[in-house]
């Protein structure tokens, strides 16, 4: 499934790379890690964007080749909601690809 799909549209993008850690606020939000043709690998929330994006940097697992490609692009909408919009991202993926995007692991709890 392609980044383009999903609603609300992220409105920020960097690339994945450490040395772009500092144009990543500090705040909270919802973002998605895509391949080089914007194909979505991992939808998350964060209570710091850039604390997160770091600590996925320091994962092998999103870091390492697939047959799809590899994560380098770190997409990301600042809100407060991100419950509600991480939710609505994961649902819509299944909704495309019947599953989670291929980084993900579970299906993530949100408070009501």
């Amino acid at each position: 499934m392609n980044i383009s799909e999903l609603i609300p549209q992220p409105t920020q993008c960097e690339t994945f790379k450490r040395n772009r850690l500092r144009y990543i606020p500090e705040t909270p939000g919802c973002y998605v890690l895509t391949t080089f043709t914007k194909v979505v690998l991992y939808i998350g929330l964060t209570s710091n964007l850039r604390r997160r994006m770091n600590e996925h940097l320091d994962n092998p697992g999103k870091t390492c080749e697939m047959e799809i490609g590899r994560a380098v692009l770190f997409f990301w909408i600042k809100c407060q909601e991100v419950n509600k919009i991480e939710r609505t991202w994961l649902n819509i993926h299944i909704q495309h690809e019947g599953t989670l995007p291929k980084l993900n692991k579970i299906y993530s709890p949100t408070s009501v």
